[in-house]
């Protein structure tokens, strides 16, 4: 803090690289991730001056997740700061998640020198054109060339994050824009509010909600801070919620109206195709919500969005809202009230009863043992706590049989299928909520993508645990080649020693061999003084003997 005031006691003019670290902290950014690089010394300059906590990853990769984690578990934006070149190509992945399920992230990286660019002159890092490496999973991505656009490009990205669908957002900025003097103080500029539905759209709403027999609502997570009021509207309209991935816990999965993240499961489906009225709040209806081409939706949708691209998309809209779902949900209930139109008694909570009893009388011999183990992990967990899933098998099974009763606390990024996401993933979120717990539960073999970032947050002392669910190997792509007839080829790459590499990573281990043992395990790790790896084998664990 001394070195910062020493600084704007001076004459010396603030760099473009330094005002860029100022104009973050304007826009209420207090963590940043990032690895040093020669081309990025100036923002650098600017975050040892900064009150900002600069998070060091072992890839530009588990960078970009942390951003993204950060962002899923607090809704704030996150925010990298990478070299060019393989810092940008590296760091890709990540934003290509964070594209498809909306997670406002913010990506400040170096390019090369203004005078160069386009020229292949074979500069350091240097690419034909970086911008349009990220554009195609981006909500922009611009390169700023003088220190003038800067301010205008950073706030046009927090008023997108703050008004629009929240997708990622990339500026490059040339080493010698960075290098180059600020011009004056730069502060943030005013962020706009998200779109208000109009009294007529709500009116319909009702109008069509009122006169539905078997209404349901599917939540999704634009809806994620929506939750009092669309549980209110479901227990106004007798209506089913359904839950995407991201919009599990808005309602409860534990209420009795609510079948959770249960799209993926036939018997929800099928429950899903008597319904004449659809609610669809803050979702697109995305394919990986449910691994089917297409829902079994014979009914009206009516769609609430910030996006208008979403009305008339796969789903055409018998109603299109366009509006915060928050505020939609809170409008359809007020019309109903004004109206006094209830749906008709219909017993659907027996019906939602039942459906639920099928859904886990049609697990398989595997799924059951994954339940077992997130039957256990809800018991040893707090309800608040954070869990982050991997692309993996038990992860999948889970967003239909682990009960989840608060919003953004169940994070499962199908849209992309990125595995080794989780783990650097929770090291954001625990960052950004660091009063709670946070768990990450992974592949053996997804696992391994990002295993380096286990020493990160041992570097940062961070109670973790991340749960292996260990089937030695890729246990999907084995069952397909079985499923395909197709001879198994590259489907079990030899696994490490868990213990000794978590020792060699600073953290703890653990292979619980009961029930008990792997909830006690859970507990002692969320106040561990690093991560701890909890290994649970799917051919010879305590989860298999349960059943």
């Amino acid at each position: 803090m001394k070195e910062r005031q020493e600084v704007e006691t001076s004459s010396a003019p603030l760099t473009c690289g330094e005002a860029i670290i100022r104009l973050l902290e304007d826009y209420g950014v207090d963590t940043l991730f990032g690895i040093p690089g020669f081309h990025t010394l100036e923002l650098y300059r600017g975050i040892a001056q900064s009150n900002i906590r600069h998070i060091l990853p072992r890839n530009e990769q588990g960078a970009g997740f942390m951003a993204d984690g950060y962002a899923r578990s607090s809704g704030r934006p996150g925010v990298c700061t990478i070299i060019s070149g393989p810092g940008v190509t590296n760091v890709s992945t990540a934003l290509g998640q964070a594209y498809a399920d909306s997670v406002p992230v913010l990506l400040i990286t170096s390019t090369n020198a203004s005078h160069t660019l386009g020229k292949g002159w074979g500069c350091l890092h240097e690419t034909a054109n970086q911008q349009g490496l990220t554009e195609p999973i981006t909500a922009f991505s611009k390169t700023a060339m003088s220190p003038e656009e800067v301010p205008e490009l950073i706030g046009q990205a927090f008023a997108l994050f703050a008004s629009s669908r929240p997708r990622p957002v990339h500026i490059s900025i040339p080493i010698d824009v960075l290098e180059a003097p600020a011009g004056g103080r730069w502060t943030a500029r005013q962020l706009p509010e998200r779109p208000i539905a109009t009294r007529q759209s709500i009116t319909a709403g009702a109008a069509l909600l009122a006169g539905a027999r078997r209404p349901a609502i599917i939540v999704g997570g634009g809806a994620a801070d929506a939750g009092p009021a669309v549980t209110e509207l479901a227990e106004w309209l007798d209506a089913t919620v359904i839950a995407t991935n991201a919009g599990k816990g808005v309602v409860p999965d534990t209420h009795p109206l609510s079948l959770g993240g249960g799209l993926i499961r036939k018997a929800v489906r099928d429950h899903l195709a008597e319904s004449d009225v659809i609610l669809a709040l803050g979702t697109e209806l995305a394919q990986t919500d449910s691994f089917v081409e297409t829902l079994p939706i014979t009914g009206q949708i009516i769609r609430v969005d910030i996006d208008p691209s979403k009305f008339n998309d796969a789903y055409p809209s018998a109603l299109c809202i366009l509006g915060d779902a928050g505020e939609a949900a809170a409008g359809l209930l007020s019309a109903l009230k004004q109206t006094r139109a209830r749906a008709p008694v219909s017993g659907n909570r027996d019906r939602i009863a039942r459906v639920r009893h099928r859904v886990i009388a049609e697990l398989g011999p595997v799924e059951r043992q994954h339940k077992a183990v997130w039957d256990r992990l809800r018991e040893a967990l707090p309800a608040d706590a954070v869990i982050m899933g991997d692309i993996t098998q038990i992860v999948y099974s889970g967003s239909a049989v682990m009960p989840v009763d608060q919003p953004r606390r169940w994070f499962y990024p199908a849209g992309f299928g990125t595995l080794g996401c989780a783990l650097p993933d929770a090291i954001g979120a625990k960052l950004a909520l660091p009063d709670t717990p946070v768990v990450a539960v992974v592949g053996d073999g997804g696992f391994m993508f990002t295993v380096q970032e286990l020493i990160t947050a041992a570097e940062l002392r961070m109670p973790l645990p991340v749960i292996i669910w260990n089937n030695n190997g890729y246990g999907m792509m084995r069952d397909g080649m079985d499923n395909r007839g197709i001879q198994r080829v590259a489907d079990s790459p030899l696994p490490p020693v868990f213990g000794r590499l978590a020792e060699g990573l600073r953290c703890h281990s653990a292979e619980p061999d009961s029930a008990e043992a792997f909830m006690a395990c859970v507990r002692a790790a969320l106040t561990a003084d690093a991560p701890t790896l909890i290994i649970v084998n799917q051919d010879s664990g305590w989860a298999r003997d349960e059943h």
